[in-house]
């Protein structure tokens, strides 16, 4: 890396993506994507000072889709599931259908406030790596030590959920969350890496006991969305924290309890059978069947909320529009296109697919602005002047495309 301060405004010919020296706090480092900077900052670290008090500060080692929990933990969730692709190939193509049921509705919720493709891509790399490693080496230890029935109805409720929470607050680490939207949308995109690997897993046992089709069935065609449903309590909580600008971890232990709580109930009714040979067979399939009716209007209540957070979310979205205009120097062509939330939508549908990210970008950068500007506490000027440094280039772009 030259030692150079690249430009603070997106240039033609600009550096490449890569940490360089803030030009808003000149002792650290901040990303540049390649045409804008980003929120993204790396602290102080070690080392003492140089000449007239000058912090020495390390360059970071990691992309934003990485993390050392993911570096560390992926290669063995790869090398599982390469052994799964060579023992049972159908287990592993089976395991990504959920993905046709659980991403359009993540992305419809996403729209609000668009989160970085990088940092969703680290959220599912979390899940299917750090959570489920963590979850089969404690989950095993338990089974071996305790039973089976400890490790389906205990042990994997509490440690799942504890590692895919874990996910959320890392992205609460990286300040990625803004608020109610983004704790919940990084929760289903943790939820949903955890789930894809699982299922991979259930499904290979099932082909091996001859049992594929009624798993693959209830996992992947009735149940898509167990695994979001429960980390969901996590992210709304955590989420919530964020949004008042108080500590997060006391609202995270209520959203973490009704996700154990949910989970637990759910896995114990699945292996009611399995853990007690006594219980009638009609009984277990009552139990089964109550319980995927309470799982149902979980469902339900769940996807209320979300109908409801996500309209509060755009009505403050667009009562914010105007003090972001008014402040960043907005046209009022551009300002119309946020007027509402069906002008947002028209505005994107009648753009070529090639602009959609630019646009994206600008409706990220205002959300964000808006966001921070709501937020009981008082704004920190470095984030303020970091998302109108990226309102700006977002702009830009956008109109050397139109």
């Amino acid at each position: 890396m030259s030692g150079q301060l690249p430009p603070p405004t997106p240039a033609p010919g600009g550096p490449p993506a890569g940490w360089y020296p803030d030009p808003l706090r000149p002792a650290g480092w901040r990303w540049w994507n390649g045409t804008m900077w980003t929120t993204f900052t790396e602290a102080a670290f070690g080392g003492g000072a140089t000449g007239a008090g000058t912090t020495v500060r390390r360059r970071p080692w990691w992309p934003r889709w990485l993390s050392v929990p993911v570096a560390v933990c992926a290669p063995l969730a790869v090398v599982g599931v390469v052994i799964l692709a060579i023992l049972e190939p159908i287990a592993v193509l089976a395991g990504l259908v959920p993905l046709a049921l659980v991403l359009p509705v993540v992305a419809w919720f996403d729209r609000v406030e668009p989160e970085p493709r990088a940092s969703k891509v680290h959220a599912v790399l979390w899940g299917a790596s750090v959570a489920i490693v963590g979850a089969v080496i404690i989950n095993t230890v338990v089974a071996i030590t305790a039973g089976e029935a400890a490790a389906i109805v205990l042990s994997a409720p509490i440690v799942e959920e504890a590692l895919k929470g874990l996910g959320i607050v890392w992205a609460v680490r990286r300040r990625e969350v803004d608020g109610v939207s983004d704790g919940i949308v990084y929760a289903a995109w943790v939820a949903l890496g955890f789930a894809v690997v699982e299922d991979m897993t259930y499904f290979a046992q099932a082909s091996v006991e001859g049992a594929f089709l009624p798993v693959f069935i209830l996992r992947a065609l009735l149940t898509p969305f167990a695994h979001p449903l429960f980390t969901f309590w996590i992210g709304l909580a955590i989420g919530i924290a964020v949004r008042r600008g108080v500590r997060i971890w006391p609202s995270a232990m209520w959203g973490y309890a009704l996700a154990v709580a949910s989970h637990m109930a759910w896995n114990g009714s699945l292996a009611l059978g399995e853990i007690d040979s006594t219980i009638d067979e009609d009984v277990a399939i009552g139990v089964v069947l109550v319980m995927a009716a309470l799982f149902v209007l979980l469902f339900i209540a769940v996807a209320v909320t979300m109908v409801v957070m996500r309209r509060r979310e755009q009505g403050r979205f667009i009562a914010g529009v105007p003090s972001v205009v008014a402040r960043y120097g907005i046209s009022s062509a551009e300002a119309a296109m946020f007027a509402s939330w069906r002008s947002v939508l028209s505005a994107r549908r009648q753009l070529p697919r090639s602009h959609r990210r630019d646009f994206d970008a600008v409706h990220a950068s205002i959300a964000r602005l808006v966001q921070l500007d709501q937020r009981p506490v008082a704004a920190d000027p470095n984030s303020e002047a970091v998302l109108a440094e990226q309102l700006a280039a977002a702009r830009a772009r956008l109109h050397r495309q139109r």
